[in-house]
């Protein structure tokens, strides 16, 4: 999204906004320990998307959905097809994955820029 301007993002405060982005990446991270984490971020992505409309959060939030969706379609392929030796790849592939889209969206929000 580098080039897109936000106007409203100038307009308003988004501490609030932004710390509850961080918790979201906090619950992506948390997941590996606690997998349920992973759907309530999720559900705070789709409730609380109104509140980062058309600011550069909203391209965290796209981000972190678009983790989600993701890894959810390549835990199923790779659990379908675990009695492969294929399915293992694909699993730690995904969680590689999960991984580094958590780790370069939370580094991007900490330097108060959009993620693409």
């Amino acid at each position: 999204m580098q080039g897109k301007i936000f106007p409203e993002s100038n307009a308003r405060d988004l501490g609030k906004e932004k710390r509850l982005t961080q918790v979201i990446y906090a619950l992506q991270a948390a997941s590996f320990l606690v997998g349920v984490t992973y759907f309530v971020a999720a559900v705070i992505n789709y409730v609380k998307w109104p509140d980062v409309s058309g600011t550069w959060l909203e391209t965290h939030f796209r981000w972190q959905i678009k983790t989600f969706w993701y890894s959810i379609l390549w835990g199923i392929v790779g659990g379908l097809t675990l009695f492969l030796f294929i399915g293992y790849v694909i699993l730690t592939a995904n969680t590689i994955w999960i991984v580094y889209r958590v780790v370069i969206g939370w580094i991007a929000l900490s330097e108060d820029r959009p993620v693409s």
